[in-house]
């Protein structure tokens, strides 16, 4: 299968030959036809399976078999996304396969001065792609309308409901025109995906490459079962001893996130993190050096590694396991793309053992144990309450349990700071 049997028309398969691409993805094989037939689709894929392609390509070819002039601030094509590094990701995407084309676009999102993205409006563009709080305050403005609109594409619409977007992208469902066509696209389904899709779509076509809770046949998973105190000494050794190229390392806080990228170039290793209150400025300085190789390993949250489509990420270090397994399976997909194969890496403390038992029980698979200098018994036999993390009402009695009697510990200075639990490090 080639993508001249999809019947791609040839300005778009030259920009496809540009980037090296033959074949098709099986989601691209899946979608591709039944959106060029101009039907609803709900798309489930993980990511790194060429999704973006997937839908940018039917969309720029249906555009030019249309071409009409686009009115100041009213896109015929409007996409959201749910983080700002995904945005523009799918912007340079309508870029990279629209070379051959001249469609006009623009990419929005928050963190930055909004008159440059306003002049871009005045003059008109085509294809808007947005995060949806910008979106709607441009629209609130007066700077965007949407009757125009042709094609509405909601990608990674599990991550919108998990960030909490559902009213927002609903208000921007309710200014769209009746007639337009809608794709959705997720890596998992939810039954709030599912009934999602089943209200805005209309008679959708349901295509879906993998089961949605399979993780990538070409990433080879490892688990660690080590204490907390024990994860930054762990993760110093992997990264000195092992051939780690390019390091995406998962923690589950801004804060946590900040310490790791710290602790890593104290030890130098070159390292930055990125998170929600990095400004976009930092954020998008912080990927260009990790793209070009000036940066080994980045340090991110969840949300603010949506839309990092790097192919040659060779390690995915889950530093936290997280405590939604969907979750496991967005960040692992970062390695592994391209048909190249990936390792992934999860550090497993006791606290975290039942989010590992989550994962394995979601995809189906059993984490091979990998062992090290580090590995806590403790961590791998944890069960029942053990097993989870510390609840407030726990964590309080252990505070008090391990407060020296009379706040004094013989032949040292009495402190006034409460003990921690010594398997936990503050985030």
């Amino acid at each position: 299968m080639s993508f001249g049997n999809l019947n791609i028309i040839d300005p778009l398969l030259r920009a496809i030959a540009l980037e090296g691409y033959t074949t098709p993805t099986p989601i691209q094989m899946l979608a591709i036809p039944p959106l060029l037939e101009g039907k609803d689709l709900l798309g489930i894929a993980q990511t790194g399976t060429g999704k973006t392609a997937a839908f940018v390509l039917p969309i720029l070819q249906r555009m030019s078999a249309e071409r009409r002039a686009s009115r100041p601030g009213s896109p015929r094509v409007l996409v959201l996304a749910p983080t700002r590094e995904l945005a523009a990701q799918i912007g340079q995407s309508f870029a990279t396969y629209g070379k051959f084309l001249r469609f006009r676009q623009l990419v929005i999102f928050g963190g930055v001065r909004q008159g440059p993205q306003v002049n871009m409006l005045s003059r008109g563009v085509d294809i808007l792609v947005a995060t949806p709080g910008r979106l709607l305050d441009l629209m609130n403005q007066g700077y965007i309308e949407l009757k125009g609109v042709e094609f509405f594409v909601l990608d990674e619409i599990d991550r919108m409901l998990d960030m909490g977007f559902i009213r927002d992208v609903k208000r921007i469902v309710s200014a769209l025109p009746e007639k337009h066509s809608s794709l959705f696209f997720s890596a998992t389904l939810t039954r709030e995906t599912g009934e999602l899709a089943q209200s805005l779509l209309n008679d959708p076509v349901h295509v879906q490459a993998s089961p949605s809770a399979c993780t990538l046949d070409s990433i080879d998973q490892q688990v660690f079962f080590v204490d907390q105190n024990s994860k930054n000494s762990l993760l110093l050794d992997l990264l000195l001893k092992e051939d780690m190229k390019r390091v995406l390392v998962f923690a589950r806080t801004k804060h946590r996130a900040d310490k790791v990228a710290q602790m890593l170039s104290k030890n130098r290793i070159q390292s930055d993190a990125i998170h929600g209150n990095k400004s976009q400025n930092q954020r998008t300085k912080t990927m260009e050096r990790f793209r070009s190789g000036r940066i080994r390993v980045l340090v991110a949250t969840d949300i603010a590694a949506r839309g990092i489509d790097i192919d040659d990420i060779t390690h995915v270090v889950n530093y936290d396991l997280p405590n939604e397994p969907e979750s496991y399976v967005h960040r692992i997909g970062r390695t592994g793309r391209a048909g190249a194969s990936g390792n992934a890496f999860s550090f497993c403390s006791a606290e975290e053992r039942s989010f590992l038992k989550d994962i394995e029980r979601l995809t189906r698979e059993k984490i091979e144990e990998r062992e090290h200098k580090y590995h806590s018994p403790r961590a791998k036999a944890a069960t029942g309450a053990d097993a989870k993390p510390l609840s407030p009402a726990r964590s309080r009695v252990t505070r008090v349990q391990q407060r020296p009697v009379g706040g004094k510990v013989p032949g040292k200075q009495a402190t006034s700071h409460r003990i921690s639990h010594p398997a936990k490090v503050a985030c």
